[in-house]
């Protein structure tokens, strides 16, 4: 999911980790458990949050909310032919993969220093007293009534019930969410997403499902999405696209609606799932009468893939990212999507040269997004052919930050990807996870199968 930051807690008063509040003399933060003894890792990447206003560079292009068809950025190493049957040619050189000059995205780091601690023997102040430890829970003090069916034990002193805010009514310990981790595989598809190793919670989410076209051939689909950290509920508008999208293909498909504008209405039937957490709760009025707190609508990114009759179909709206990985290695792997950021943005418009829109500070700041406070929702679609097996990657930035070029994402995967795309997706996110896991991380893995014809690598549009 890429972006630039809209709001910095005041320091001293949240922690540096999930920006919960704190209390004076607080040395662990009670959410998360950050040491606040320490000073933090400077993040590896960047959180993905929306620019700030659209009059700052050139809109996006693409399909637009009517259906109107406009000029899209394609990848330039995937040649085809676009929706007219004309030539698929190479955009503007908009690329993340070895940059000239461009170093890997660990830039800066002050690594976690511990702060010495202060001499106030002469300074005046009062010296706290050093906390006393904890004493350890007796279980003969806990109600040995048996907890009603269905009752949660805290995973830290495993004796006190959790409550319905998610904390231990004897020790207090914050339990671990559903979603800090969790993975789905189909036969044809998996799917995995982990918190990372610095967030609080997990705002990505996914789907992936399959069914059947008129014809009976199956259809599979892989849905990731990325909450936007700076907006109000991201993990609530991640669920809710993934959700919706899905569900809309799962209905449009079988019916034989092309899965190029399928794609097209499961992203439009996603946004307008972000779109209704903000009516829901008031925001939307909030946003009419009050313009300023628009950057906190619920909003995420989406991209997705379909496998069926032969075509392999993505769609996306933001920084999220397909890959293309062929079982055969000697042929090229590809990135199959174009982020919509503003680094691109300035390049594709002739604005700046590629070397220095990605030294810009703003290079990774989202243009398009899902949720309520999206200028113009532009989807994004492409159908390509390919010639021999492979899989498709599908990802938010959590694992991309990682293995950004498609040489690097080939590379990160097994290569009994087909065979095995749980295993895959389980050792991409732990790639992720090595490398220093800044952000969430979710990746869904998706082989698709097709007779060998000889050499090549080839795509077609459809």
């Amino acid at each position: 999911m890429m972006a630039s930051q809209m709001h910095q807690p005041a320091a001293g008063s949240a922690c540096p980790s999930c920006a919960e509040p704190l209390e004076t003399g607080d040395l662990f933060c009670g959410a998360c458990g950050q040491d606040l003894s320490a000073v933090p890792e400077q993040p590896l990447d960047h959180p993905t949050i929306p620019i700030g206003t659209a009059a700052q560079w050139p809109a996006a292009t693409g399909t637009d909310s009517a259906g109107a068809q406009a000029p899209t950025h394609r990848p330039g190493d995937v040649p085809g032919t676009d929706s007219g049957g004309g030539p698929l040619t190479a955009p503007a050189a908009v690329r993340y993969d070895n940059r000239p000059g461009r170093e890997a995205p660990s830039t800066v780091s002050t690594g976690a220093t511990a702060v010495p601690a202060q001499d106030v023997s002469s300074s005046g102040d009062f010296e706290l007293p050093a906390p006393e430890a904890a004493p350890a829970a007796d279980p003969r003090a806990v109600d040995p009534v048996t907890p009603p069916s269905g009752t949660k034990l805290c995973v830290a002193c495993r004796a006190g019930h959790v409550d319905t805010d998610g904390y231990c009514e004897n020790c207090g310990h914050a339990q671990p969410r559903e979603r800090d981790h969790w993975e789905r595989e189909l036969g044809s598809v998996a799917a995995v997403s982990d918190r990372g190793l610095r967030h609080h919670r997990n705002e990505d989410s996914f789907a992936v499902s399959s069914t059947a076209l008129p014809d009976g051939s199956p259809a599979v689909v892989a849905i990731v999405c990325d909450g936007v950290s700076s907006a109000t509920r991201p993990d609530e508008a991640s669920e809710a696209a993934a959700s919706a999208a899905n569900e809309l293909l799962l209905e449009t498909l079988p019916r034989g609606t092309h899965p190029q504008q399928a794609m097209h209405e499961a992203i439009v039937a996603a946004a307008d799932a972000v779109n209704s957490l903000a009516a829901g709760s008031g925001e939307a009025e909030a946003m009419e009468h009050h313009p300023h707190r628009h950057q906190n609508a619920p909003a995420c990114t989406i991209v997705g893939a379909v496998a069926a009759g032969g075509l392999l179909v993505v769609g996306w709206v933001g920084d999220s990212r397909a890959y293309w990985v062929p079982d055969d290695r000697s042929g090229p792997p590809a990135r199959l999507t174009e982020d919509d950021s503003w680094a691109a943005q300035m390049v594709a418009a002739g604005l700046m040269s590629e070397a220095e829109a990605y030294a810009d500070e703003r290079a990774h700041a989202i243009t398009g997004w899902l949720g309520a406070d999206a200028y113009e929702l532009e989807p994004h679609t492409a159908s390509f052919k390919p010639d021999r097996s492979g899989v498709v990657v599908v990802c938010t930035d959590g694992l991309w930050n990682y293995a950004e070029a498609a040489e690097d994402m080939a590379r990160a995967i097994p290569a009994d990807a087909a065979d095995r795309p749980l295993h895959s997706a389980q050792v991409l996110v732990g790639h992720a996870l090595d490398g220093g896991g800044h952000d969430n991380v979710t990746v869904a893995v998706l082989p698709f199968a097709v007779p060998q014809q000889g050499a090549g690598s080839a795509y077609n549009k459809a």
